[in-house]
């Protein structure tokens, strides 16, 4: 199944073999091809219904060339995407540019407008949109094997990747020389494409490859996203030097610790060594090293969020741990250390005592929630700027970026309905952005706003695009937001925000704790006292 001009005859093939199936399908067949017998093109809804309209195989051979025939049809959807997002791009810049947009500005929020139609992420949907310009404007023949089922559209970023350094007449000319239109790569890996797109790279400016291998050095980072089973994986872009330094320096830890030295205390010798498997001496050391601490948690803290009855009450509601998501709360409660009596409070109310007598200490925050929908409430400011427990509110309420299909760390709290424009500085208008996409809504032609939602409470906004595309986002329900309200005391119910640890006197500042965290009370004391004032 490949594009090809005969898309009436592929049509009518279909409906002849009784593929359409119900008589409505049928017919909308029979239309679809009338259409194309017109001056018309096809359109893509046309495609999506004949597609419905396919039958899986009956013999193992056909279905293998159905997969095969998608496969092909999934690569020149791919080619005609990029063409339509690289004609998108040059649309909005003209019409930018007619409105009196400098030439710097234009294109902004481009890349953002394709990722929400594509349902990603506004990063991937700028990087999306340099594949396209390099695939159309610059790589002809690698574009033409990509529309030809030669090449899937990883395969084809693999080759504009490794050929971005050069110009664009150089680039052009790699695409040339490796021809993958030809068939070049066929029944090649991954690693035998970057191979031969990298050798030809070189020949043709070895100069510049050198540059960027130089300047990949500025960009090293470390990185973290979640892993199954409350898991994370914790990735670091190194120069290759210092990165296999620091595995070797690894490896070497996890030897010593087996073979009977203590890794953990740099020498000693320990009878029998290390009981514990190659990579968890790897991984233990790594962060003992970077923490301090063999326990891995020092002046930091982590945002846990669960109901009053998964703290209290041994309560299966799951908890929410702030930048990575649901977590058990049996394993929330093992690290908050719950059902264990804490130290007392020192002379002066303080948290010291606690302090020196575990890793770390437990503040708790109080946040009520309404009963059906589980939304924050909170109070209204006149302010401008989103106090410190306002922005704690939403951080909380939102977890990651509120534009849709990002779920990037937030880094803006910002309003929904802009400040200037009337915009009260209130829970309802404040959502959490990522840095670039609260930039990429104060572009030109972009739109939010709060709407009632379809569950009433739950937070709601919609973003409009500069071609009027709207697109929802709402809040991520907090733990236990989805339990009934069967007695009064339910009518307000309370999510526990537990920050964990916190060296409060050393890291965190007493604007940033509410009154009741500084206290010196237990958990359960401080819940009591809570509910006292409420």
């Amino acid at each position: 199944m490949v594009f090809r001009a005969g898309w009436k005859s592929w049509g009518m093939e279909l409906i002849r073999d009784g593929q359409a199936g119900a008589d409505a399908t049928g017919a909308a067949l029979a239309h679809v091809a009338g259409c194309w017998s017109s001056a018309s093109p096809p359109r893509v809804s046309d495609l999506i219904t004949l597609l419905r309209s396919v039958r899986l195989g009956v013999g193992s051979g056909e279905l293998v060339d159905q997969v095969r025939g998608l496969e092909d049809l999934k690569s020149a959807i791919t080619g005609l995407q990029a063409r339509a997002a690289v004609a998108f791009d040059l649309a909005r810049r003209g019409e930018q540019e007619a409105t009196g947009v400098p030439a710097a500005e234009r294109g902004q929020g481009v890349g953002a407008q394709l990722a929400l139609a594509r349902r990603e992420s506004p990063n991937k949907g700028s990087r999306l949109l340099g594949l396209a310009k390099a695939l159309v404007s610059e790589m002809p023949r690698t574009m033409a094997a990509l529309e030809s089922g030669q090449l899937n559209e990883w395969r084809a970023t693999l080759l504009v990747k490794e050929t971005a350094c050069l110009s664009v007449e150089d680039r052009s000319a790699v695409d040339e020389e490796l021809a993958a239109d030809t068939g070049t790569f066929e029944g090649k890996g991954d690693r035998a494409i970057i191979a031969a797109a990298k050798a030809a790279a070189y020949r043709r400016d070895p100069r510049s490859v050198a540059q960027r291998a130089a300047h990949a050095a500025t960009e090293r980072a470390v990185s973290l996203r979640p892993a199954p089973d409350t898991m994370t994986y914790l990735t670091a872009l190194l120069p290759a030097a210092q990165g296999v330094a620091a595995y070797a320096a690894l490896t070497r830890a996890a030897d010593i610790a087996r073979t009977g030295g203590d890794s953990r205390s740099g020498g000693g010798s320990r009878a029998g060594g290390d009981s514990r498997s190659r990579g968890q001496v790897m991984a233990d050391t790594l962060v003992e090293r970077i923490t301090g601490k063999s326990g891995g948690i020092s002046g930091v803290e982590l945002q846990l969020v669960m109901t009053d009855r998964a703290l209290f009450q041994g309560d299966s509601e799951p908890a929410r741990l702030q930048g990575y998501g649901i977590v058990p709360s049996e394993w929330a409660r093992t690290l908050v250390g719950a059902g264990q009596e804490p130290p007392e409070p020192d002379q002066a109310g303080g948290m010291a005592g606690l302090m020196q007598d575990s890793d770390f200490a437990v503040w708790v925050r109080r946040l009520y929630t309404a009963p059906a929908t589980g939304e924050l409430l909170t109070t209204d400011s006149k302010a401008r700027f989103f106090p410190p427990r306002l922005r704690r509110f939403i951080e909380t309420r939102d977890d990651t970026c509120r534009t849709p299909y990002c779920d990037a760390p937030i880094r803006h709290i910002d309003h929904i309905n802009p400040w200037h424009a009337g915009g009260a500085t209130t829970l309802s208008n404040g959502a959490g952005l990522c840095e670039a996409c609260n930039h990429t809504k104060e572009t030109p032609g972009w739109r939010s706003k709060t709407i009632p939602a379809d569950t009433p409470g739950t937070h709601t906004l919609e973003i409009t695009t500069p071609t009027g595309h709207s697109y929802r986002s709402t809040a991520p329900p907090l733990p236990g937001h989805a339990r009934s309200a069967t007695s009064p005391r339910a009518r307000t119910k309370a999510a526990l925000a537990t920050s964990v640890p916190v060296e409060a006197s050393e890291s965190g500042s007493a604007d940033s704790r509410s009154p009741d965290s500084r206290s010196g009370l237990r958990p359960r004391q401080e819940l009591e006292r809570n509910r006292a004032h409420t």
